[in-house]
């Protein structure tokens, strides 16, 4: 604020002169000239020999459109070439800034400054730009409130030799320094940036240990925790921070953000998983944990996986009476316990000691789990078989089909947690055809006749046989970029899970968040680019190994000709000595008659690597999803268009053909007055053009003419200009009969 009072000063001398002589004898006050701006030409003059130069261009030039500010050091009565313009102009002399600063507050604000002249200098040189409640904190709260402590902290910590070098002059930068040292308890030595920077750092990390309060370091962890800027510094700092030895694990404040001490935590709950006592005051801390906002931003979001095994209550496995109520029961609650599993080997795989005693008890849960599953899987019936084509047949709208590869029941729920919450969703769920491998399930999924294709292209090409005269396009989802299409069935493939889970067994889980995440956008994507739903269906689940010793994997000595998969046996004739502990099922697959499979998770002793594997019959691989999303009831309140004129446009003569558009009415709803849309034009299934943006009102006729450019048939799209929803569309004809132009 000192800039304004300093410019209404000279702008009292300028109301009556062209020329202002500006002295600070104690030289605390030139910062002021920076705050000029270009509404002056500013001199300095700090000797005989610059007066009298100054004085010469001043004289030369002198213009009474032209203000002109000359700034000294000199005391008034030793100026010699300049004096007289201090007489018979204007002159603003600041003796001492600390005063004309106390003078100023108390004049303007009718308050008293008491600051060491240190601290009001920076004071003042701080409020430039600022309003009179900057003085008005200072007044009340003292030199505290000199520094925004929380930003220039910040700015501080993320690059000190950055900031060193260009925030605040020399004076300024010491007085900040020294209110840093002030605030972590430090006595003030001229330290080297980075070091008084390390030094914040540290006492900031150590307060978190120890769960003290100060409210400006916490304000600015918890800045530097939700800036996506500065993130990058604060882990820096974390990386070089030692944690002491002698800290008490369970007394550190819940906002703080060290992994290690969460995993003493988890080490010692994994410990005490069997003390059913312990477990109420675990699971208190980790659920205030896991719902810190602070903790989730810093990176710490398994306790919520943690919460949900160690919750999970098996009791009610023992009321399930029928494989629906199994199915169901998974679908609303197992899923979440293999989510669980699945996102704690993601992170902690590789500690042995932490993720073990979580291990065993899912390993536990499931098997109670299974028991129910089995007990009932003589009623299993796979309903896989011609999916696609009963989505095709069931739904007229433009729909895109996500046809995933191993996208298991519960990564479904985890992508449907991903889509935007105010686009509604179906969940439903196909059962498998087993063995869950991919060539058998995908031929389920495209070949409504129960046979098996094992080249991709050759269940495509059935299915398009299938539909003759339907728009079907198929395309890579990954490749799908929002560009209209001009397909009413678009079938999009997925094979990221299974191909990185194959590939890299384990390693993949690291990987599926990104995929996840992307795998929703694509669902926006489909909807905001004009299809009324986005299925979701899937080949297949799997299940993951986990840690496995040799007594896990389980041995299967078959006789005559046989081959043996990791979730499944294959034989030409009967085992009967897999009989007592293996599941039987006389089936034809490929030159096989029998299959035999596994009633647990665990693998048979085969050759390869371990992690990652389906085709067994556990629910995880044969339950699958059957999503469907659809743009919300809000989107279906908006104003009605369509084309109107279809029937013409069945058969035009000529080059020019008209479309005409017609609004109709949404009772009582105001938001629907207008709409705003386009029309987008297909040659031989290929985008060629689209129109401009055309805004119809209630009740509205909108007639638009364009050209056939040489084509013989044109597919129009009309769409929704904001989401890209397909309202209506048709297919453009030229007659081959010739045009009259109205002579009939």
């Amino acid at each position: 604020m000192i800039d304004q009072w300093f410019k209404k000063d000279l702008q009292k001398i300028y109301e009556h002169h062209e020329i202002a002589v500006f002295i600070d004898e104690s030289g605390d006050a030139d910062f002021l000239i920076g705050c000029l701006g270009g509404d002056y030409q500013i001199f300095k003059a700090n000797s005989e020999l610059e007066e009298l130069h100054i004085k010469y261009l001043i004289e030369k030039q002198r213009s009474e459109s032209q203000k002109y500010l000359i700034y000294t050091c000199t005391e008034k009565n030793k100026l010699k070439f300049i004096r007289e313009y201090c007489e018979t102009d204007g002159c603003l002399e600041i003796r001492y800034l600390q005063n004309y600063i106390k003078e100023k507050v108390h004049q303007t604000l009718n308050l008293n400054i008491n600051l060491a002249r240190e601290e009001l200098l920076a004071a003042a040189k701080v409020s430039i730009g600022k309003d009179k409640s900057y003085w008005l904190d200072l007044s009340h709260k003292g030199a505290s409130e000199i520094f925004d402590l929380e930003t220039e902290l910040l700015l501080f910590l993320h690059d000190p030799a950055k900031y060193n070098a260009e925030r605040f002059d020399k004076q300024l930068r010491e007085a900040f320094y020294r209110k840093v040292h002030e605030l972590v308890g430090l006595q003030y030595i001229d330290r080297e940036p980075e070091v008084l920077a390390n030094e914040v750092a540290c006492r900031i990390f150590e307060n978190l240990l120890i769960s003290r309060k100060n409210e400006i370091l916490d304000r600015v962890y918890a800045n530097w925790l939700d800036s996506v800027s500065y993130k990058s510094s604060l882990m820096h700092y974390l990386n070089k921070f030692k944690i002491p030895h002698n800290f008490k694990s369970w007394e550190v404040s819940l906002e703080h953000p060290f992994q290690k001490v969460d995993e003493i935590w988890l080490k010692e709950i994994g410990s005490n998983l069997g003390e059913k006592e312990k477990l109420p005051e675990y699971i208190r801390k980790i659920t205030a944990r896991h719902n810190n906002r602070k903790a989730q931003a810093a990176g710490i979001r398994f306790w919520g996986d943690v919460l949900e095994l160690i919750q999970f209550d098996a009791k009610n496995i023992s009321y399930l009476s029928s494989l629906d109520e199994v199915i169901d029961f998974y679908k609303l609650h197992f899923s979440k316990v293999d989510n669980a599993i699945r996102r704690l080997y993601s992170v902690f795989l590789n500690n042995r000691d932490l993720i073990e005693p979580f291990q065993e008890l899912y390993k536990e849960l499931v098997a109670v789990f299974l028991d129910r599953w089995f007990k009932f899987f003589n009623s299993y019936k796979e309903t896989q078989t011609g999916a696609l084509q009963r989505i095709i047949d069931e739904n007229s709208d433009k729909v895109a089909i996500i046809v995933g590869d191993g996208v298991a029941y519960e990564v479904a729920q985890e992508i449907a947690g991903c889509v935007q919450s105010s686009i509604k969703l179906s969940p439903g769920h196909v059962l498998a055809d087993f063995p869950s491998e991919t060539e058998n399930n995908m031929s389920r999924i495209f070949i409504d006749d129960g046979t098996t294709r094992k080249i991709h292209l050759d269940r495509v090409k059935y299915l398009l046989d299938k539909n003759p005269g339907k728009k079907i396009e198929f395309i890579d989802l990954d490749t799908f970029d929002g560009e209209e299409k001009a397909a009413q069935y678009l079938i999009c493939t997925h094979k990221d899970f299974d191909t990185m889970g194959e590939k890299f067994q384990h390693k993949a889980l690291k990987y599926f968040p990104e995929t996840i995440s992307s795998m929703a956008r694509k669902i926006e994507l489909l909807l905001q680019s004009g299809y009324k739903k986005v299925f979701l269906i899937s080949d297949h689940g799997f299940v993951l190994s986990g840690l496995l010793c040799e007594a896990d994997k389980i041995p299967a000595n078959t006789q005559g000709v046989a081959q043996k998969a990791e979730r499944y046996i294959l034989a030409n004739d009967e085992q009967p000595e897999l009989l007592d502990s293996l599941i039987e099922i006389k089936k034809k697959h490929g030159s096989f008659n029998y299959l035999y499979f596994s009633r647990t998770l665990n693998p048979f002793k085969t050759t390869g690597p371990y992690g990652y594997s389906h085709g067994g019959l556990s629910p995880q691989e044969l339950v699958t999803p059957f999503f469907c999303w659809q743009l919300s009831a809000a989107h279906d309140s908006k104003l009605p268009v369509n084309i109107a004129n279809k029937a013409d446009l069945e058969s035009v003569a000529g080059e020019i053909y008209q479309i005409k558009l017609s609004a109709g009415e949404v009772p009582g709803n105001l938001l629907s007055l207008n709409r705003k849309v386009y029309l987008v034009f297909f040659k031989n299934g290929a985008q060629s053009n689209k129109s401009d943006i055309l805004t119809i009102s209630r009740n509205d006729k909108i007639c638009k003419e364009y050209s056939f450019d040489g084509a013989k048939e044109i597919e129009i799209q009309l769409l929704d200009a904001d989401t890209k929803e397909c309202l209506d569309h048709t297919k453009i004809r030229r007659s081959s009969d010739r045009d009259l132009g109205g002579l009939l």
